[in-house]
């Protein structure tokens, strides 16, 4: 799937904070594909606690000391040590274009700009993509399964469960293991992530019930993801719940945020535009388009 910013959260990282969000409705009957939806709803209280006691908190404060040049040069290093997973993805869906395009994408930037940190790549109009091995498992035809709230890790699915594990093993950080850098890089990477969401928070703060609104949001993300905005018309013939958003909120006390999945930092030099159902608003990002 493709994208229009060089800054965008990483699906890894972004899959790693993948929503410390809040909120626990109820609404009635249960969603077909949620058949957990009590234990879900629960591990989603969890995260939002987490999210409310630690990481918000954390996000808040980067963003408020670090300059907004400093924060757009962690974005694009964090983006650009994802490539590797998306080429090998690109690659195991057949998307042999896609994977040169990105393979010269993650070159320029590692070399002319300074490991990541800038994107020369973007100013030679190479395209930006993102892909995990749940894209490519959806691409094969396996279904998604059940939707799961995971701990820490947010929203995901029995199909992109593998992708958590499979992913890492081209990271560079997971072979990179001397010191405690690698565990300073990814707490970086998670703040960084956070802080790009806070915007979001106002508009998770609007909707009826913030746990079916992600879920429902992940699930359409993932869909139009995994067939790259071409959704095959007996899939789009199945119908979604919509928690809705309330005519005249509220202010909801500390208003989670919902992650994602790839949205921009406010200050950085490109915005990404929102996915199919994704609001303009997430949170293990890193997870990506192709």
């Amino acid at each position: 799937m493709t994208r229009s910013s060089a800054c965008a959260p990483r699906s890894a990282a972004v899959g790693c904070l993948a929503l410390l969000l809040g909120g626990c409705a109820t609404t009635g009957e249960r969603h077909p594909s949620d058949p957990f939806e009590p234990a879900n709803r629960g591990m989603y209280a969890f995260n939002d606690g987490l999210d409310r006691a630690v990481l918000r908190p954390t996000a808040r404060a980067y963003q408020s000391v670090t300059p907004a040049w400093v924060r757009t040069g962690v974005g694009n290093f964090f983006t650009n040590l994802g490539y590797p997973g998306t080429i090998v993805n690109q690659l195991l869906q057949g998307k042999i274009v896609k994977a040169g395009q990105d393979t010269l994408r993650f070159v320029l930037n590692t070399t002319i700009g300074l490991a990541g940190l800038l994107d020369p790549a973007s100013d030679a109009n190479l395209p930006i993509h993102d892909e995990d091995f749940g894209q490519t498992l959806g691409l094969w035809g396996v279904p998604p399964g059940p939707f799961l709230m995971l701990p820490l890790f947010g929203p995901s699915s029995l199909r992109d469960l593998p992708s958590k594990v499979v992913d890492r093993f081209v990271e560079p950080f997971y072979w990179y293991d001397f010191g405690n850098e690698r565990w300073f890089a990814l707490g970086l990477d998670l703040v960084d992530t956070r802080a790009r969401l806070l915007p979001l928070d106002a508009t998770l703060a609007r909707t009826f019930d913030r746990y079916a609104f992600i879920r429902n949001a992940y699930m359409q993300r993932r869909l139009y993801q995994v067939f790259d905005g071409n959704i095959p018309e007996h899939l789009l013939d199945e119908p979604m719940e919509d928690p809705g958003l309330l005519d005249d909120p509220e202010p909801l006390e500390e208003p989670a945020v919902f992650e994602k999945l790839e949205e921009p930092a406010t200050d950085a030099p490109g915005t990404i535009p929102p996915e199919a159902g994704q609001p303009e608003s997430g949170v293990t990002s890193p997870g990506q388009p192709g």
